[in-house]
């Protein structure tokens, strides 16, 4: 009796499997049940490629607004914190505490101001590189996510001494 229930599970495994076919296994939410984005954040998925040496690699977040900015260094206070999907052990990160704009207050010539991105931080937040799984990232709502990889060069030159 137990074998011939354990053939049923299997069995209606197998059939569910191929009834949700493996491309509909590569949403998001049916790998882990990472939490839905809240009525103020939104939720960003990155899916970085494999690369030879990953643990040199890191990964930078910038999180930040397009704004008109003229001459002074401007930038958004906030806070990256690291949480983990209960009972799986996988990490995704909330960008919180956020505030600004904070600015230099230098005196800037007449019709200076330019579009650019201001990050939070000013230089964003350094996190662990990492193919194997997506990196999901929760931000506020109105803010943008950027990304970029830093990987050190692996040639080191000698420094002599006069």
């Amino acid at each position: 009796m137990p074998l011939r229930r354990l053939t049923t599970i299997v069995a209606s495994l197998a059939l569910l499997a191929s009834a949700n076919g493996c491309a509909n296994a590569t949403k998001l939410d049916d790998k882990v049940p990472y939490p839905k984005a809240g009525a103020e954040t939104q939720r960003h998925v990155l899916q970085l490629p494999p690369l030879a040496e990953e643990n040199d690699v890191k990964l930078e977040l910038q999180v930040g607004k397009t704004m008109q900015v003229d001459c002074n260094r401007q930038s958004f206070g906030a806070s990256l914190v690291e949480h983990t999907v209960q009972g799986w052990g996988y990490p995704y990160y909330e960008v919180q505490n956020i505030s600004g704009p904070i600015s230099t207050r230098m005196a800037c010539p007449q019709s200076t101001e330019t579009t650019k991105f201001v990050a939070a931080n000013g230089t964003g937040f350094i996190v662990r590189y990492n193919s194997k799984l997506p990196v999901v990232v929760y931000i506020p709502k109105g803010f943008e996510l950027r990304y970029r990889t830093w990987q050190p060069v692996h040639e080191f030159q000698a420094i002599t001494a006069e």
